[in-house]
């Protein structure tokens, strides 16, 4: 059955009918969008791991589903990189069957209690929703998913235990336990492969644990969904680094049929300025990773991180706002966003930003650092800025920043967080011969995310260069099924 059949299928359904009748499309178009409760601002920027938005009310949830037209032509779905089946999952949760909206997630989504909290849904399926059209607030799609997934987790006495498929007896391996790792793994897994999830850190979860907050992203949500992969046979080895602890070789001789690689991008880049070996500069990532996964903001930290009074993040990105709220949670009394555009055109959520203002950070927009300045023991004490102004449109489509002549301030700082990107980690594609990379150290894949070596598949940032989380499980799905194909196919010969 196609998708457009299975959604024409499941709107006829007799419940569904009747439900679509209850409530006019007139009477649904004038309800507003719900708000999503969220923690004081002055409190919330006291605690490191206590989540800023608290959830939908059962309440909240039943009326923000009453304004799903349920449309004949769900246009919702084809922003959703998954392919969650949107309007079935949010009509169970108006016919009070939050279970069953559950299972409709699960159906293409591993992952719907992280992708309900960090996923970018203004501009995915929320941006084509038909209210937009319209003028309207588009329905709370990812507000949704994350009640129907958190209602699953907090209600286990109502679920019924997803059935181990039957074993195929065939191995295969994933490489990285992020976004597109699970992803693949949960396809994988249910299709009856003997799954082996390969993980260089010490936790499982990529950076939705190493690089995401537990303020945004609560390590609990992402440890139950995890253990639902588990719980459906999944193995996780952590400590384990492919290419040096395994390599590629090893891996088939362990008799794993198809590999595929979902090792993320964890190279930082610097803007290599003067100042940047400077004590008091790092990478958000080695920031976040720090603060997140090895616990230093604790007093008793191993491997303590600096608790700048006066910070600067560099960037306009999630990650930079990551870092920027984190450094207002460890005490930060001046903590500002250095974004060498405009506001308009970060490419953070909205919603961030908000948060990020409402904490008491500063945004100082188009400016640039152009010199970290450091005291005679090698710490970083002050940071030069460039003014900039925006000239004509780049390659990207936002419009050039451009230096104003002789327009430069410094700062006192005493900590900056770079935060202006990633790139692939080189340790997968320098250690496997004959793997087509790009210049720019990705992974070049082709149909179906298969790489230049026929048992080798790739998605997430080891392709992209830097995505979201929901485009790197879209990669994982789409890995999966290329996988699945060739091992069917081999196996048939």
């Amino acid at each position: 059955m196609t998708t457009e059949e299975l959604i024409t299928n499941r709107r006829s359904k007799p419940w569904r009918v009747e439900l679509r009748n209850k409530i006019s499309p007139k009477e649904r178009m004038s309800m507003n969008r719900v708000v999503m409760p969220e923690l004081d601002p002055k409190y919330r920027a006291t605690q490191l791991n206590e989540e800023v938005n608290t959830g939908l009310t059962a309440e909240q949830a039943l009326a923000e589903s009453h304004r799903c037209l349920d449309c004949p032509k769900p246009t919702c779905m084809e922003g959703c990189p998954v392919g969650i089946h949107i309007p079935t999952f949010i009509k169970y949760i108006e016919a009070g069957k939050v279970i069953k909206a559950a299972q409709t997630l699960r159906e293409t989504s591993s992952l719907p209690a992280v992708c309900g909290r960090v996923c970018p849904q203004e501009k995915q399926c929320e941006s084509k929703c038909i209210y937009l059209k319209m003028n309207k607030p588009a329905v709370a799609i990812g507000y949704l998913e994350r009640y129907a997934a958190d209602y699953e987790r907090t209600h286990p006495e109502e679920c019924t235990p997803e059935e181990r498929p039957i074993p195929n007896g065939i191995k295969v391996a994933i490489v990285g336990s992020g976004p597109a790792g699970l992803s693949c793994a949960h396809d994988m897994a249910k299709w009856g492969y003997e799954v082996t999830v390969f993980e260089a850190l010490h936790e499982i979860g990529g950076v939705l644990k190493y690089g995401i907050p537990e303020y945004r992203l609560p390590n609990e949500v992402v440890d139950a969904e995890i253990q639902k992969l588990t719980d459906l046979g999944v193995v996780f080895e952590t400590n384990t680094i492919i290419g040096r602890t395994i390599t590629y070789d090893e891996l088939h001789e362990m008799d794993y049929k198809a590999i595929f690689v979902g090792s993320g991008a964890g190279l930082p880049r610097f803007m290599d300025i003067p100042g940047e070996n400077l004590a008091g500069v790092l990478s958000s990532n080695e920031y976040l990773t720090r603060v997140n996964l090895m616990a230093a903001a604790d007093e008793d930290s191993d491997t303590p991180v600096i608790k700048g009074k006066t910070v600067a993040v560099i960037g306009g990105g999630n990650t930079a706002m990551d870092s920027v709220r984190t450094a207002k949670r460890l005490g930060a009394e001046r903590a500002m966003i250095i974004y060498r555009r405009t506001e308009e055109e970060m490419p953070a959520r909205v919603e961030e930003i908000k948060h990020a203002k409402e904490e008491g950070v500063e945004f100082l927009t188009l400016h640039n650092p152009i010199e970290y300045i450091g005291d005679e023991r090698g710490r970083l004490k002050a940071m030069k800025l460039q003014k900039m102004e925006l000239g004509e449109p780049d390659a990207s489509g936002r419009r050039r920043p451009v230096a104003i002549t002789g327009a430069i301030e410094t700062v006192p700082v005493d900590e900056v967080i770079v935060s202006i990107g990633v790139s692939p980690n080189p340790l997968i594609p320098r250690s496997i011969e004959g793997l087509q990379v790009s210049d720019k150290g990705t992974i070049i894949v082709h149909d179906k995310n298969r790489s230049s070596l026929e048992d080798l598949y790739a998605g997430g940032d080891i392709v992209r260069g830097g995505a979201t989380v929901i485009l790197a499980m879209g990669d994982g799905r789409v890995g999966a099924a290329g996988m699945h194909q060739y091992l069917s196919e081999k196996m048939s010969n």
